[in-house]
């Protein structure tokens, strides 16, 4: 069975967060560990356009978060937690229990953290990059520790960043996963 009917069959066919029934689509909360079903929700494409476009935030949408932060379903309650963390609702974050490992998962796109305290990795054109996004090399790159050359124009998709440092990605180039700086790509 596909994840997206298995994700209808879990939700009743409504977006998991908002419970709306028109324009839903499979969304895969990064990072993913296994991926499949407990790592992906149902959800309505305007809360997916928000979670992606944080600019774009209407607080009103985010209303429904009232009564998902209690589903029983984990990836709900994590897109639930970082939504409530960029919303700043500490009285709904308090009253919401995520086990140690599961709030490191929630915490892991650096959601929570206070804006000073966030590493924001930017591309060499100054745009914001997010976990999960696809940039092109802007230079040739030498890999160290590998005779590999990642050449300029190559596509690296679905991006982890380094929450330590705002200069590293990592990403998979020619089937190896390997650390870029960013001043080196560009956001596709």
């Amino acid at each position: 069975m596909s994840i997206e009917r298995e994700l209808i069959k879990r939700s009743g066919g409504k977006c998991e967060l908002s419970g709306v029934t028109e324009d839903l689509k499979v969304y895969q909360i990064l990072p993913t560990r296994k991926g499949g079903i407990d790592e992906s929700i149902l959800i309505n494409v305007t809360l997916i356009d928000q979670i992606e476009n944080p600019e774009k935030m209407d607080v009103n949408l985010w209303r429904c978060l009232n009564d998902s932060m209690w589903s029983e379903h984990l990836p709900v309650q994590i897109v639930s937690w970082r939504m409530l963390s960029r919303l700043r609702n500490q009285e709904l974050l308090e009253q919401m229990y995520l086990d140690e490992d599961d709030l490191a998962w929630a915490q892991a796109t650096g959601e929570g953290e206070e804006d000073e305290n966030k590493v924001i990795h930017r591309d060499s054109n100054g745009v914001i990059l997010e976990t999960g996004d696809s940039v092109v090399l802007i230079k040739d790159l030498k890999v160290k520790g590998s005779s590999m050359v990642a050449k300029q124009g190559t596509a690296v998709r679905n991006i982890r960043l380094d929450h330590e440092n705002a200069e590293y990605i990592e990403g998979r180039v020619d089937g190896q996963t390997i650390v870029i700086i960013t001043q080196y790509v560009k956001k596709i």
